[in-house]
């Protein structure tokens, strides 16, 4: 299968590092012209070095916070006036603190579930008008497999990802007649900053080192490893595609058979 993203134009979210830069990179080699947004410029700038340009594509990039989403919708239409429709859009922003659910307060949550929804939405609702006008539109979450089982030690996460995951359902069911599908990836553990500090925090509270806690984390993974952040942006690439036509409104688990459902 040759998956080709010519002539289309793709924000995505967090994409300065982490999965969000593996999946605009993946996008990019497979021709698409990329629109990064994160929140520090000097990084959106180095990783828009690293995109191909083997199809004569003009890469750029957009600094917004994911944590003020009252400003988003406007700082994203007024890109689209700029730079024309967005075709697909990666919604992909980092998780909360870790913690159990006991000891997390209000204000946590509404952190979360202002940069993991509220942000999501305000950022989908910009793109939309232009992917329903042309007939195409690809929406991917980049959320986490506890939309299927909650993970241990993640309470704020668990409950707001759960939340995203019927946001995501709800504009699948109401997109789908206009050609846009919109769907989640799962990522499991992946080799990321956001894995290191988990990692470290569940060593600190715990006594253990970081290399004990490290391969306690991959015995839960069939595959015995934990993922590249290319993995995960791997299945974000095929969805965007021509060939992804008929798949929406599902989640896809990209965590080594860590989840223990299907």
């Amino acid at each position: 299968m040759i998956i080709s993203l010519k002539g289309k134009t793709a924000l995505v979210c967090g994409g300065s590092d982490g999965i969000g830069k593996a999946t605009a990179i993946g996008l990019a080699h497979a021709g698409a012209t990329v629109i990064l947004a994160a929140r520090t410029e000097d990084k959106l700038k180095a990783a828009v070095a690293e995109l191909s340009v083997e199809n004569n594509q003009t890469h750029s990039y957009v600094v917004i916070d994911m944590d003020q989403p009252e400003n988003l919708k406007a700082k994203v239409e007024k890109l689209i006036a700029e730079k024309g429709n967005i075709d697909i859009l990666i919604n992909n922003a980092g998780g909360p603190p870790g913690g159990p659910i006991t000891d997390a307060d209000g204000q946590q949550f509404l952190l979360a579930f202002q940069r993991l929804l509220l942000s999501a939405q305000a950022i989908t609702q910009a793109c939309y008008p232009g992917m329903k006008a042309s007939g195409f539109g690809r929406i991917i979450n980049i959320i986490s497999t506890s939309v299927k089982a909650p993970l241990h030690g993640l309470g704020v996460s668990n409950t707001i990802r759960g939340a995203v995951g019927n946001w995501a359902k709800t504009w699948a069911n109401e997109a789908a007649k206009f050609g846009v599908t919109v769907n989640n990836v799962l990522p499991g553990a992946t080799e990321t900053d956001r894995l290191v500090s988990i990692i470290k925090n569940k060593a600190e509270k715990t006594g253990k080192s970081i290399d004990e806690i490290s391969a306690e984390m991959r015995k839960e993974v069939p595959a015995d490893r934990f993922a590249k952040p290319e993995e995960v942006a791997a299945a974000a690439v095929f969805l965007a595609s021509e060939q992804a036509a008929y798949i929406n409104g599902i989640n896809i688990p990209v965590d080594g058979g860590r989840t223990p459902n299907l």
